[in-house]
């Protein structure tokens, strides 16, 4: 999941050179190599405006752009949220801690008078 996040959001550039309709080279991280023949000034004259040179090579650039609408801010919490996680974590850490008292209360009572076994006197007994 973290690649995909990565790769929809990170931006990326390609440069390419062309040296006619052939790529000659291709590049992600520096500039591209050059076939050799630089681009040429373009002459032209005021007599022959027609007489220019054109070169052959042309350089390309491929920009993908990253997806910049994530939520990054998920600190801000409304009044209800700051209540319901206040009250969670005190519910959930109460109910982990141990009991400090270690007295049982119904040793100093006796138990109750008994007038007739019930058990005996229905014959009801668990196997």
């Amino acid at each position: 999941m973290a690649t995909v996040v990565l790769m929809t959001t990170m931006s990326f550039t390609i440069d390419m050179h062309y040296c006619g309709d052939t790529m000659v080279d291709f590049s992600f991280f520096q500039d591209v190599e050059t076939c050799g023949m630089e681009k040429n000034p373009e002459v032209g004259t005021c007599q022959i405006p027609e007489m220019s040179r054109k070169s052959c090579c042309s350089d390309e650039q491929l920009v993908m752009e990253g997806q910049d609408d994530l939520k990054d801010n998920h600190s801000i919490l409304t009044f209800e949220q700051q209540i319901f996680v206040a009250s969670f974590t005190y519910s959930y850490i109460n109910r982990l801690e141990e009991t400090t008292s270690k007295e049982v209360v119904f040793f100093d009572h006796v138990p109750p008078f008994v007038k007739r076994d019930v058990q005996v006197w229905h014959q009801s007994f668990l196997i």
